[in-house]
């Protein structure tokens, strides 16, 4: 039976790199936020910190706290007829445990750990061209602030960090992210 991985980790913390190496491994490929994004979209809005928050923060008030996931099981359950899942950016314990009374030892969930300055000094400097899906927005170290304390706030995101399986500390170079990407897949498989 095919797994389900999902990624859990604050902004420029390299969840995104993660999932990309899974990607290029063979799992399928789900994105929590691509919801928000395409919401901002369909509004007419500007895609900025401001409105992703308002949306973000609107969509759970309205649905609850679980409604990225609930709305991405869907998607979850079609890819993982085919492929290995991989879900980037698990944010609330509402999502976790909806997600892990579904998918029970089928998921694994990987944190990506990096200190706030290395993540804000990322933020500041990202951008990266034909970035179509808006997965690496740039963020000003205020901006990224206010995100990380929105998010362990009112976002509930410090509880499936907890209870990740695995943690990656990402605090070095690229090629030392995906060596320890693999050590974790191996145990995966």
């Amino acid at each position: 039976m095919n797994k389900i991985v999902f990624i859990v980790g604050m902004a420029g913390s390299g969840k995104s790199l993660v999932s990309d190496e899974l990607v290029k491994r063979g799992f399928g490929f789900v994105r929590f936020g691509q919801i928000v994004l395409d919401k901002i979209k369909d509004d007419g809005l500007e895609v900025n910190e401001a409105n992703e928050k308002k949306i973000r923060e609107g969509l759970r008030k309205e649905h609850g706290m679980a409604v990225m996931a609930l709305l991405n099981i869907p998607k979850f359950d079609e890819l993982l007829k085919k492929s290995n899942v991989v879900g980037d950016g698990l944010y609330s314990w509402s999502e976790y445990k909806i997600l892990k009374e579904k998918y029970g030892n089928l998921m694994s969930v990987i944190a990506v750990y990096a200190p706030p300055e290395i993540r804000y000094g990322r933020l500041e400097n990202r951008a990266v061209e034909n970035d179509k899906d808006q997965r690496f927005r740039s963020n000003t170290k205020k901006e990224a602030k206010l995100r990380d304390y929105a998010e362990i706030e009112s976002l509930e995101k410090g509880g499936p960090i907890a209870m990740a399986d695995f943690t990656i500390v990402n605090t070095g170079t690229i090629d030392e992210l995906k060596q320890k990407v693999r050590e974790i897949l191996s145990e995966i498989e």
